[in-house]
């Protein structure tokens, strides 16, 4: 089938050419249009403690955006300065609808230290949290300010305030990273193939791709809500991965033009090969991303479904469009060198240095394998030390105001606590005292206080400070011990650190059906594809290793805090935020398979020729190695830059990303494959009839040895 689109398109390649082109102008519209539509919040449905926290949302129109925390201290006692209510009352009203709490308002010591010297209130924006809302912190602490009488310092703290002192701006836009990742395929491009064609080619594609992806992911918007992340990915992961692709066809097709093929003959056996191992590819990633619909988050949902949709367009544009365009140029892909003729790749690649790395790995398997192994083992360790969390507020980084807040409270021996406090929610006319009562003989609470100004309808709140940060490892325990103490009363446990132990369990406690998902589904594509279980089973297993590495490099980096500090100003966190590992692995698994199938692939194929398993595994690397680390560098690069952005989880996702790809392709790719390969000689090749059966591949009699064979 593919090579029959290959001889269409060799014959109809300026029609293809423009509809991509009127595609891709209408994809531009597409992009101005989806930005209208992005969906910016998000939701844990079923889950207690955030429904408790919805029905406060409802009854109060507060209490989903994290508190802001006020903080005044003063040489003497601090409570009797009675004006301090005003300053609060003047911060609130910047956003109107808040809800606050505070000495003042309750007369409970909860909000005093035991010197007296400090105090802290509390401060509830209206509405819903989203990537685009603001609560104005700045316009709130000039009102505070303003409104602290003489001989009291005040200061504005709180989670979102000590997030935006940590994020030190805002970073450059979605375009702006596209446009630097481009500059930097550009880079490694020119040095890859040295001609001009073959460096815009692959640009060109991956432009189309992201482009017609917002076209497609426009049209979803308007059957379900699609997260605002998906603009970045879109943006980052079409312009890795259409590139990649394009990578693959182009040194496929340079290949057979440099074995004298003409071109026609030539971009026939790029489809019929190289294309396969597109669809192969674009699959695995779309597996990847679709194991996302298992998670009960609609919002991580939404992520899974648009993001499948750019490798679709990828393989798409990589099997129409590129071929189209190969087609025009023939042979002058080759044509305008930008580098000087002796540094332009015009030979053989089993006679340069991967040809030469390939020869070294056949004769000292073992050695390499054992080095290979050694690294793995080690990140992978560390990556068993990860702890998903929210970093805690003494380790978000930054100065100013906020982080002169935090550390106020932390010298006056007031809980970290009161920055992610528990609400309790109290329904059904019940007395809200006497839940707060036993609340504060509960283990692990600081103190509970029930503001008589909380009230609505039959509803009314209870604020409960943990004595620990609402991050840290020990709140769990609290939160169930909370949970315990409000059985058999009308109170439901709320507020932030109850939601994002929500949140925790959501993911992680749906991930090993995330995890069977995919690993399943991909060993069945792969099995079928190569036609071999022990291949398929392979790199199942090197891919998740290669998962558990990168997890590592992220612990070891901003969890231990290993140069975090010296690149990125950002001390050790002690945590990763929870939502990190699940996007790393969503994308990780199916991009870092991209070059599993591209080695493969051509090993695979290399084999059927030849019946010889050390020299197939040695061609496909010696053929495939510049290919794979050079996708890599690209990929890598694009998430880099993501790096740039001003938030902690932007870091941490762009990180990791880009530090488990170019590892996967280096040490698990370049050591650990090929050796493995060369040790489990004629295993490697093994399908059982009632396999290849259940597969649906058939029996073929190839000159040399029976292989099997595909449908």
């Amino acid at each position: 089938m593919l090579a029959r689109l290959g001889h269409w398109i060799a014959h109809h390649r300026r029609a293809v050419i423009g509809v991509w082109v009127a595609l891709t102008l209408f994809g531009a519209f597409s992009a101005q249009q989806v930005s209208k539509r992005w969906f910016q919040s998000f939701s844990i449905p079923g889950y207690s403690a955030y429904e408790a926290t919805q029905r406060t949302l409802k009854a109060f129109g507060n209490g989903q955006q994290a508190p802001l925390v006020a903080v005044f201290r003063s040489s003497g006692d601090v409570t009797k300065v009675t004006a301090l209510q005003h300053a609060v009352d003047a911060a609130a009203a910047v956003n109107p609808g808040s809800r606050t709490s505070s000495y003042w308002s309750t007369g409970s010591r909860a909000y005093v230290s035991k010197d007296g010297h400090t105090a802290f209130a509390e401060i509830y924006p209206p509405g819903r949290p989203s990537f685009s809302s603001s609560v104005h912190i700045e316009e709130v602490r000039a009102a505070l300010k303003a409104a602290t009488p003489d001989g009291v310092t005040s200061n504005l703290t709180g989670r979102d305030a000590l997030e935006a002192a940590s994020s030190g701006g805002n970073g450059p836009s979605v375009l702006t990273e596209a446009m630097i990742g481009g500059a930097g395929a550009l880079v490694i491009l020119f040095f890859v193939f040295g001609t001009l064609p073959a460096v815009l080619m692959p640009i060109g594609v991956a432009i189309a791709a992201i482009l017609n992806t917002f076209t497609l992911v426009w049209v979803l918007t308007y059957l379900t809500d699609v997260s605002i992340i998906v603009q970045f990915l879109i943006a980052l992961v079409g312009l890795g991965v259409a590139i990649d692709y394009a990578l693959l066809m182009i040194f496929r097709f340079r290949d057979e033009l440099r074995e004298g093929a003409d071109v026609e003959t030539a971009l026939v056996e790029t489809m019929t090969h190289a294309g396969r191992s597109v669809i192969v590819s674009g699959s695995t990633v779309a597996v990847g991303l679709l194991s996302m619909i298992v998670l009960p988050l609609p919002f991580i949902r939404s992520i899974g479904i648009g993001g499948m949709l750019i490798p679709a367009v990828s393989v798409v544009a990589a099997l129409t469009l590129l071929p189209a365009l190969l087609a025009t140029l023939g042979t002058r892909i080759n044509s305008i060198r930008l580098l000087p003729k002796r540094l332009v790749d015009r030979g053989h690649p089993e006679d340069g240095p991967w040809g030469r790395w390939a020869a070294l790995v056949m004769r000292r398997p073992w050695p390499v394998a054992l080095a290979g192994l050694a690294i793995v083992g080690l990140l992978v360790y560390s990556g068993f030390q990860m702890n998903p969390s929210e970093a805690q507020a003494k380790d978000l980084p930054g100065t100013g105001d906020a982080i002169a807040g935090r550390t106020a409270l932390a010298q006056a021996g007031i809980s970290p606590g009161v920055m992610k406090p528990f609400v309790v929610l109290v329904e059904h006319g019940a007395s809200p005292e006497p839940i707060a009562a036993k609340l504060r003989t509960v283990s692990g609470v600081a103190g509970a206080v029930a503001p008589k100004d909380w009230r609505s309808g039959s509803n009314s709140l209870v604020e409960a400070f943990p004595a620990i940060d609402g991050s840290a490892s020990g709140i769990q325990s609290i939160v169930t011990r909370v949970h315990g103490a409000l059985d058999g009363t009308q109170g439901t446990l709320g507020g932030i650190a109850a939601v994002d132990r929500d949140f925790v369990h959501a993911v992680y406690g749906n991930f090993p059906y995330v995890l069977g998902f995919v690993v399943l589904l991909t060993f069945l594509l792969l099995a079928r594809a190569f036609r071999s279980l022990v291949l398929s089973l392979k790199a199942a297993i090197l891919n998740l290793v290669s998962l558990g590495a990168a997890f590592g490099i992220i612990v070891f980096i901003f969890q231990q805090g290993h140069g975090s500090e010296a690149i990125w100003n950002v001390h050790a966190t002690q945590s990763i935020i929870p939502w990190i590992p699940l996007m790393i692995f969503a994308f990780l698994f199916g991009l870092s398979m991209d070059y599993e199938v591209f080695m493969l692939t051509r090993m695979r194929e290399a084999y059927d020729e030849t019946g010889d398993t050390p020299a197939a595994v040695a061609l496909g690397l010696a053929r495939t190695g510049k290919l794979v680390t050079s996708a890599a560098a690209i990929l890598m690069f694009a998430f880099f830059v993501l790096s740039s952005s001003p938030g902690l989880d932007i870091k941490q996702f762009g990180i990791g990303l880009a530090a488990g790809i170019i590892f996967d392709a280096t040490v698990i790719r370049a050591l650990l494959v090929p050796a493995l390969m060369r040790l489990m000689g004629e295993w490697n090749w093994w399908l059982p009839d009632f396999a290849a059966r259940a597969l649906f591949v058939r029996r073929r009699e190839p000159a040399g040895e029976p292989v099997l064979e595909t449908d």
